[in-house]
């Protein structure tokens, strides 16, 4: 059998195939239909400090080969989180990531404070919430911003960091060098890009908040891209994520410098998908006489 273990930092997971955060909730609902221990690891629902109702509906809307949300980080806070949902994740094995959202720099590294006592393997900072003191910018958009959360983060936490990058800013490599030289252990990317719909017969826009961010398959070769700059640009693993839904998805971002991967919108059209990019990735592995897939990993050979 082909090696599908990859070492993320100095975490190791059985395969490089991770459930993206916001598509796979806590895992529950899939876990009855498959044993999500199969996975390399889960990446949770964005956690926010205290309990968020999200955005007012409609929030969600198909479109071409994708999806616009507007959510709004819906959850019922850490001080749940840790009471209700991990010890289920705790009796699975695999990585667990817990996607932290704050307001503030110090709200950031409150949560991390209070993860750093827990059984989890990885903070992932979403960093692509808006930044309420700054008129609504997104805190991953700015490296000064970048900095200010890693560095409250980093002192409060040993635990391995890593940072959830926005695609949308003018140079995406220079946002993650800034966040590798402040205590970054992996990056992710891409999150979702900015996306709006209207209505033709209402002059409305489709989702109650106007905008949302798209993904699935229609944000593929962007994040590919991207995926790409980041790795030839730090020396930190990459997590690649952006329209994955189905194992060549997979190995192509691996090829671009991607140590593992999220799956996130296919989760919602094909519940097991994840389990088929595994079998895929292996197959792949084998029909090549390739030992590990972390042979692939940066392997492109640009013109």
């Amino acid at each position: 059998m082909a090696d599908l273990s990859i070492n993320l930092g100095d975490i190791k997971l059985k395969n490089p195939i991770i459930a993206a955060s916001g598509c796979f909730s806590f895992g529950r609902e899939f876990d009855q239909i498959y044993d999500i221990s199969n996975l390399g690891g889960i990446s949770c629902s964005g956690i926010t400090l205290k309990e968020k109702i999200g955005n007012p509906p409609p929030r969600v809307y198909e479109t071409s080969s994708g999806m616009i949300n507007s959510v709004g980080l819906q959850n019922k806070g850490i001080e749940h989180f840790i009471e209700n949902e991990l010890p289920f994740l705790n009796s699975k094995n695999l990585a667990i990531i817990v996607n932290i959202s704050g307001n503030s720099a110090d709200e950031y590294a409150e949560l991390a404070g209070i993860l750093d006592r827990e059984n989890i393997d990885i903070i992932e900072l979403n960093v692509s919430c808006p930044n309420i003191r700054k008129g609504g910018r997104c805190f991953g958009s700015s490296k000064e911003d970048v900095k200010n959360i890693l560095t409250k983060v980093r002192n409060k936490t040993n635990k391995n960091i890593m940072v959830k990058l926005t695609p949308n800013v003018t140079d995406v490599s220079e946002i993650a060098k800034c966040c590798e030289e402040n205590g970054a252990d992996i990056i992710s990317l891409i999150n979702t890009l900015t996306a709006m719909r209207i209505d033709i017969d209402t002059f409305r826009p489709k989702l109650k908040n106007n905008t949302g961010g798209l993904s699935g398959p229609a944000v593929f070769p962007v994040a590919v891209r991207m995926v790409n700059e980041v790795y030839n640009a730090v020396d930190i693993p990459v997590v690649g994520m952006g329209g994955i839904s189905k194992s060549e998805d997979a190995i192509e971002m691996m090829i671009a410098g991607a140590t593992a991967v999220q799956v996130g919108t296919a989760n919602f059209i094909k519940p097991d998908i994840c389990l088929d990019i595994i079998d895929g990735m292996e197959n792949y592995l084998i029909n090549k006489k390739i030992d590990k897939i972390s042979d692939l990993v940066g392997k492109v050979k640009l013109w």
